[in-house]
């Protein structure tokens, strides 16, 4: 029997595709003039993100601003990204908005991308930079993760308070 909790080749594959077509055309209307081939990878890039957070409980990771328009379309497909959290280890990854574009952190996106690549992805490089980065085009995601804002998953207690 397969462990539930491994991660398949590609991230796009820990939702149907027709869940990950839905969360693309999610990024599409959000940002009409973007391309469906980047919407798909920014949707990826955001799939690696969670499993990244659900798999690191406690260490603070973030998006990049790009990568968090990605994170977007998948918690408004809430029912689905509630499942996904709970199969990817049981722990709700929550989104704590915040947006301070002076106050850019790299090496949150850096421990971050560390995180993705212990689970044997890459992450997408174009897609990780600074927020003043538009070179691939504007998201309408106006969150910046800065140190005071990083993503942090507290464990659920187990029985008898274990953590």
């Amino acid at each position: 029997m397969p462990d539930p909790q491994a991660v398949p080749a590609l991230a796009r594959m820990l939702i149907t595709d027709e869940r990950f077509a839905s969360c693309r055309n999610t990024v599409m209307d959000g940002n009409p003039d973007l391309a469906e081939e980047m919407a798909g990878r920014i949707v990826e890039e955001g799939l690696k993100f969670v499993a990244a957070c659900s798999r690191n409980p406690g260490i603070g990771l973030a998006p990049s601003r790009i990568v968090d328009e990605g994170w977007h379309a998948l918690i408004l497909h809430t029912a689905m990204y509630a499942d996904l959290c709970q199969r990817l280890g049981g722990d709700f990854v929550h989104h704590f908005p915040g947006y301070d574009p002076t106050n850019y952190d790299p090496p949150i996106l850096d421990r971050t991308r560390e995180k993705i690549t212990e689970l044997g992805w890459e992450a997408d490089p174009q897609l990780w930079g600074p927020p003043s980065d538009e070179t691939l085009g504007s998201v309408a995601a106006k969150c910046q993760h800065t140190p005071n804002c990083t993503i942090v998953i507290t464990p659920k207690p187990k029985p008898g308070g274990v953590v």
